[in-house]
């Protein structure tokens, strides 16, 4: 033995090889099944070509472009106010791959294509999982279309700059850029949800323009060459298009305060600004501010489920990866019996999240074509939205126990997963905000409620622990002074019999069975791990593991 023999104190014998280079298309079978169920199956070639980068080069861009964040240079170095963000190479590279991919408009880029938004989804599901905090702005830029198209004359000349496939972040007036991004302002400090109190006021000008005064408590991704902001005007709340820059090129009156100091989302921007008399056109009509910007919520909403899907898919990649590598007690983990009931009901769990997303997304696909999808798609994005959201936090932190002390490690990626795994529940609505939507569309729209049961009627007679729940349901409507106070539970069973829905339509059995036994028919503890011993977790872990 060598003097330096003699003081190798160990060998690095069971810890597994870092994840790497995977396509996280061609390796998901259950989001393959569910882009080709949902009517998307055309895309596949693209979605895969998008499937290499988001388990590859993107993955690593996701770490550097968190570990650096965004710095707000207010002034430059002589004193001028200049008001802008600092961002990383890395995150200049992760938004120009995902917008090259069509992350943020190829639903619109391919609008006469049936499942277009499907294929969207399934793009923004598998980004999300290598990066989360980039998807602000192009959710945002891709939710802004319907908006704009409110305004003929505006949507005419920007939705070509935000459906380009150029990234493009040079501060230049909007008409010099190869491709434009749009975020969103509309939640000040006195009101929240409660959008109708705000105070943010706007003057009209001779020339049909408004000048902005006032504020906005969450101004999203203040990097954006424009956002859509609500201000009071005589005829009440109204929607806007804020530029950065003015036509004649000028800084537009927007002053940032402060970026926020978030929980997580370290790679985006969130920033508190104030409007001195900020230039603004009009979008849709005054006073209807409101129903403009819910054309945006509503797609925001889906990508609300759509990000919560992608964390939780990605904390089951990794935990499944670091499971069948790691030994304890003679065996891999994988082949302990109980942490193969907790990985086997964590695959469960996001295949179900992830199918119920995709549903949703063929049926805002769908809405312009069939009245009965667009009140499908109304109260299934609540539900979905409530639901998808709420379950992410404790998946993610069950997949950290799954590798134990290096999941709370900031050199893996869970506890960027983590710290992530919040915003969505959050971000456009708070769970009793869903809940109260879904009440609401249930007492306004008749339709809704027809479009809800026709779901769940399609796959009857297919499982009796469905079928009881079904029965639930038809009757939970009724106690209509106790419903607000209930719908927390009247929202989740709906969800759970949603997902059941999909999941028998998907034509697996053993997975549509056991989601029905576990979550409706009582065979299910609280925590995760708490499937029966017959469940096929086996073939469960199969489907959702990663091989390389």
């Amino acid at each position: 033995m060598t003097i330096a023999e003699s003081f190798v104190t160990h060998a690095v014998e069971n810890q597994p090889e870092p994840l790497s280079n995977y396509n996280a298309f061609l390796s998901d079978i259950a989001l393959r099944e569910a882009v080709q169920r949902e009517g998307g199956s055309w895309a596949d070639a693209h979605l895969s070509t998008f499937g290499a980068v988001a388990g590859g080069e993107l993955m690593t861009l996701g770490y550097t472009a968190n570990e650096h964040r965004p710095q707000l240079k207010a002034f430059d170095r002589y004193g001028r106010r200049i008001d802008e963000v600092e961002f990383h190479p890395a995150y200049h590279r992760v938004m120009s791959l995902a917008m090259q991919h069509g992350v943020h408009a190829y639903a619109w880029r391919n609008a006469d294509r049936t499942g277009a938004h499907v294929a969207r989804a399934a793009l923004s599901y598998m980004h999300t999982q290598a990066e989360a905090g980039s998807g602000c702005p192009l959710t945002m830029t891709h939710s802004a279309v319907p908006a704009l198209q409110h305004e003929p004359e505006l949507a005419a000349v920007w939705v070509p700059r935000i459906t380009s496939y150029d990234y493009d972040s040079r501060v230049l007036p909007a008409a010099q850029k190869t491709g434009c991004t749009i975020g969103m302002g509309m939640t000040e400090k006195q009101g929240g949800s409660d959008v109708r109190s705000n105070t943010t006021r706007a003057h009209r000008q001779l020339d049909g323009s408004y000048e902005i005064v006032g504020h906005k408590w969450f101004f999203s991704a203040p990097m954006c060459d424009a956002w859509l902001v609500l201000a009071q005007t005589e005829g009440g709340i109204t929607c806007f298009l804020m530029p950065k820059l003015r036509p004649d090129g000028s800084r537009n009156a927007i002053r940032i305060q402060r970026l926020k100091d978030k929980l997580g989302d370290w790679s985006n921007a969130s920033s508190e600004v104030e409007f001195f008399g900020a230039w603004a056109q009009r979008v849709g009509a005054e006073g209807r501010g409101i129903a403009t910007i819910l054309e945006m919520v509503s797609l925001t909403r889906l990508d609300c489920m759509i990000g919560s899907s992608g964390l939780m898919r990605q904390a089951v990649v990794q935990a499944l990866h670091h499971a069948g590598r790691r030994k304890a007690f003679g065996k891999l983990l994988i082949e302990q019996p109980l942490m193969r009931n907790v990985l086997a009901d964590l695959a469960l769990e996001s295949e179900a999240s992830m199918a119920l997303t995709m549903r949703v997304a063929r049926a805002v696909d769908a809405s312009s074509r069939d009245a009965s999808e667009a009140a499908f798609a109304r109260i299934a994005t609540a539900i979905g939205k409530y639901w998808v959201c709420k379950r992410c936090p404790p998946l993610v932190n069950e997949a950290q126990e799954c590798l134990g002390g290096i999941g709370y490690v900031e050199e893996t990626s869970l506890p960027r997963l983590y710290r992530q795994a919040p915003l969505n529940s959050i971000w456009e609505g708070s769970g009793n905000i869903q809940c109260l939507d879904v009440l609401r569309a249930l007492s306004r729209e008749p339709e809704t409620r027809e479009a809800f049961f026709a779901e769940l009627f399609a796959v009857r007679g297919e499982h009796a622990d469905l079928d009881r729940e079904i029965g639930w349901l038809s009757q939970a409507f009724d106690d209509r002074e106790t419903l607000e106070l209930r719908s927390r539970n009247v929202v989740e069973r709906m969800a759970l019999a949603l997902q059941a829905s999909v999941l028998l339509r998907g034509g697996n059995a053993e997975i549509a069975g056991v989601w029905c036994s576990s979550r409706l028919g009582g065979e299910h503890g609280v925590n995760y791990g708490t499937l029966s011993s017959t469940a096929p977790m086996g073939a469960l872990i199969r489907r959702a593991t990663v091989e390389i």
